[in-house]
């Protein structure tokens, strides 16, 4: 017998969890299929929405001016700039008071680890005092055993980038000695605990030794690692004991912003009333009369149907698993939808590693509803798509992964559950 749902979304990332949630309060009976773990892991945290249009030089401040330029292709432009509003509220009361940056349009601009500016519409508070929009004098600190964040380069970076204050790096040893490949949660978790160590503890000794190297800035910034559970109780001591502002600098993969967003974001989705099930593949579905009827989960090398009234294809892209690629063809797996693409493979790169790469925008296309379509023809009309499943645009060029996640996540999810 199948499981039976009003909606079942597939993907277990922001455009998966947003369908959900937007789907559950439409009132739709909501269930979120995922097989593997999100890639929200190796982001940064930092929820964009369109730091730079296309031919764009310079950041954009005001990330919505540029939407109705952009093509008609461009996921954005198949939903409006409305629904990136809509996309954005449901975030902001999913996350409650852990971001900041609902109070403008304009996007914010925040240091990352290799020293560079991005521009960004939400951002962890851990992150908010060192917005390069403040023009405080600013000491980054980094972590000798942290290898993924090395704060006199990033300083340099920054000054180079000409940014309204002066920027200094230091490195400092951790309090405690962990092995050479132990992960950043090992470092979250000691500060969590406040572990002792000698001369004191851990939160003691650090903001001793950052002390040590501080000289009239008035705020510090470290690598994002200060506490996992309680990182704002980690980042309020540490302020206490320095007298200055602290701040997290976002950092690459694995990202403690990432994972606290995905715990955010799954128990908004829970708190909803979305039933989640995870840790399966889907290996099949049935259709019939253009609309599909029901998936089949590979469980234990059992296939379990799931059937619902519609459903939602948030895979993500080809990083996470939702387009893939041969040597003939490419294609989104589940449902075998087509992906345009050049048959000359030579023609899916540019020579010129900074160049136009026709891949980057591999994606299924969509109506203005979000169903897949191939050409004009709707592949199933009781299917739409979110995220980076989604072709048209480059999220990375653009900065806009997350915001397009948020928007077509939001309209694939309401319509569908509106539907029931």
């Amino acid at each position: 017998m199948a499981i039976e749902d009003d909606v079942l979304v597939i993907g277990g990332g922001i455009a998966g969890l947003t369908s959900a949630v937007a789907a559950a309060e439409a009132g739709a009976r909501t269930r979120l299929v995922t097989y593997k773990q999100s890639t929200l892991g190796n982001a940064s945290g930092l929820v964009d929405v369109l730091g730079y249009a296309p031919g764009d030089d310079a950041p954009r401040a005001d990330p919505y001016d540029a939407i109705a330029q952009l093509p008609a292709e461009h996921p954005y432009s198949k939903v409006g700039a409305d629904a990136v509003r809509e996309g954005l509220a449901l975030f902001d009361d999913a996350v409650g008071d852990g971001y900041l940056g609902s109070q403008s349009e304009a996007n914010a601009l925040v240091p990352t680890h290799a020293g560079s500016i991005k521009p960004t519409a939400r951002y962890p508070r851990s992150a908010a005092p060192g917005l390069v929009s403040d023009d405080r004098d600013m000491l980054l600190v980094g972590i000798d055993s942290v290898t993924g964040f090395d704060a006199p380069m990033a300083a340099d970076h920054l000054s180079a980038a000409g940014v309204p204050f002066d920027v200094r790096g230091e490195t400092v040893r951790f309090p405690k000695s962990f092995p050479q490949d132990a992960d950043v949660t090992r470092y979250a978790r000691a500060l969590d605990r406040d572990e002792s160590v000698d001369n004191g503890t851990v939160r003691e000794v650090l903001a001793d030794r950052v002390e040590a190297v501080l000289q009239d800035e008035r705020r510090v910034g470290f690598p994002a690692v200060l506490g996992d559970s309680r990182h704002e109780v980690v980042r309020t001591e540490l302020q206490d004991r320095l007298g200055v502002d602290v701040f997290e600098v976002p950092t690459g993969p694995p990202s403690l912003p990432g994972l606290r967003l995905e715990d955010a974001l799954y128990e908004a989705a829970e708190d909803a009333g979305v039933r989640i099930t995870s840790g399966n593949p889907i290996v099949d579905f049935d259709s019939d009369g253009g609309r599909v009827e029901q998936v089949l989960m590979d469980r234990l090398g059992s296939e379990v149907a799931y059937e619902a009234q519609q459903y939602v294809l948030a895979t993500g892209g080809p990083v996470g698993g939702g387009i893939e690629s041969d040597r003939d063809v490419v294609e989104e797996p589940i449902f075998g939808l087509p992906v345009e693409h050049p048959e000359d493979r030579y023609e899916w790169f540019d020579d010129d590693v900074w160049g136009d790469h026709a891949y980057t925008e591999f994606g299924v296309d969509v109506d203005d509803d979000l169903r897949p379509v191939a050409g004009e023809e709707v592949q199933f009309e009781n299917l739409r798509a979110a995220g980076n499943v989604i072709g048209g645009y480059d999220f990375a060029t653009e900065k806009s992964g997350c915001g397009v996640s948020l928007a077509t996540g939001y309209v694939a999810g309401s319509e569908a559950g509106e539907l029931i």
